[in-house]
């Protein structure tokens, strides 16, 4: 048998005579609705292969030296900013006190007066308050050996750095009277103007990313022995009403995701819940009592957001973190590119400095021991897993190519059974009217 024989008889795909074909007016009409049915599957087929979809991975985060930022924006209505002590300390061994750069300090207002905005004075690490003096003057330190990190090396120029030297022997400092330092900056006096207003503390602050913790309490900090302390005399003998009423207006570890960026996250089904809206946010504290202390229990967990085509932008991670300024570490102002941030959930615990039953919170049966230093503070652990979400497409090209020919054969044969179905009726009925 020919080889061509051989193919023939293999045909699938049979043909039929140009003169058998019958064309017929409702093989028109449904030849148009089919096409038309073809051309909306295949629009669909492409809108779900140009779709977009967020996929979360969990990993264990093999990072390893890096830093992280934390921005707040923290109120409190009861605490004059002369008082007020940021303090940032983690078991590295890295102790930050008093002070950080990318953090503002706001004088604000009494309570009955609105609390609006007084004063906005940027923190910084030493602030040389004896710069116009002259460059010969080496002040005393009044029987406190100098501190180290002083401007002048063996000298104390300014009252802080008297305030310094005191903390550095666990000397109680006061108002400074009779400290020619304290005196000529009328720290006294600062502290008499400033006891009924309040402060904000808004900013950035950026820390080893290990376990820590960053705290506001009142007076200077300083160490004795293994522990951390405060210098509490001007806050408790000071008549004034103070306290750590506070309002979070924000707390977050890390960049914010832009808005639509977070909208691709936080919808129906998305993996995104609470991250642009942290736990923290828009929360209160109220107490009247002086010697109160409250403690928030933060989880963090490392978040990544890969776009599409992240790979090809300029991440920014290569570059020291030295030279990147407070607000910018983990995102670049490069549109598409990726993201690190961190995600947290948070327990919160307050209770009396004095001690005693927890009743008034319904909780007869627990007791509080006394001591402790009134303030609140933010003890923060850091999670061994990290969250990645990463983009990608809903469908392959592959996938989308299999859909198109689905739907045109399958939308061809449909159509042919149905005008087959059509003729063969019409057929029927007009031998029915003829018989």
């Amino acid at each position: 048998m020919p080889a061509k024989s051989r193919f023939t008889r293999l045909d699938a795909f049979t043909k039929t005579v140009e003169d058998a074909r019958v064309r017929t007016s409702t093989g028109g009409v449904v030849t148009i609705t089919s096409l038309i049915l073809v051309l909306y599957l295949l629009w669909g087929e492409w809108v779900d292969y140009q779709r977009v979809i967020v996929k979360p991975e969990l990993v264990v985060d093999q990072g390893r030296g890096e830093k992280m930022e934390i921005h707040m924006n923290i109120t409190f209505p009861r605490m004059p900013c002369e008082l007020l002590t940021l303090d940032v300390m983690d078991v590295s061994g890295e102790v930050q006190t008093g002070v950080m750069t990318g953090v503002d300090r706001v004088r604000l207002s009494p309570e009955a007066e609105g609390g609006h905005d007084i004063e906005v004075k940027a923190l910084e690490i030493h602030q040389d308050a004896a710069a116009h003096m002259d460059p010969n003057y080496c002040g005393e330190c009044y029987g406190a050996p100098p501190p180290t990190n002083a401007v002048k090396p063996g000298c104390c120029n300014t009252c802080d750095e008297v305030r310094e030297a005191y903390a550095g022997v666990s000397w109680s400092f006061g108002r400074g009277e009779g400290v020619a330092q304290c005196e000529r900056e009328h720290y006294a006096e600062h502290l008499d103007a400033q006891r009924n207003e309040g402060c904000r503390i808004q900013g950035g602050i950026r820390v080893n990313k290990v376990v820590g913790n960053f705290h506001f309490a009142p007076g200077k900090s300083f160490s004795t022995g293994n522990m951390h302390v405060h210098d509490l005399e001007n806050y408790f003998k000071d008549d004034a009403k103070h306290d750590f009423t506070h309002h979070i207006h924000q707390l977050r570890f890390g960049p914010s995701l832009p808005d639509k960026t977070a909208s691709k996250l936080s919808g129906v089904g998305g993996v995104w819940t609470n991250h642009h809206i942290n736990p923290l946010d828009e929360t209160s504290q109220y107490t009247d009592e002086k010697a109160f202390n409250y403690m928030y229990f933060v989880k963090v967990v490392s978040t990544a957001y890969l776009p599409l085509g992240w790979e090809t932008k300029d991440t920014g991670y290569q570059t020291p973190h030295e030279w990147v300024p407070v607000g910018l570490l983990g995102h670049t102002e490069d549109e598409g590119a990726s993201i690190e941030t961190h995600q947290y959930s948070v327990t919160s615990h307050k209770r009396s400095v004095a001690g005693g039953s927890d009743a008034n919170e319904g909780h007869k049966e627990r007791l509080h021991a006394r001591g402790g230093i009134p303030g609140v503070f933010f003890s923060y652990d850091i999670s061994p897993m990290k969250v990645v979400n990463r983009e990608v497409r809903a469908r392959s090209f592959a996938s989308f190519l299999v859909g198109v020919c689905s739907v045109i054969g399958g939308t061809l044969t449909v159509a042919a059974a149905i005008d087959r179905m059509l003729y063969e009726g019409a057929q029927k009925v007009k031998k029915l009217h003829q018989g």
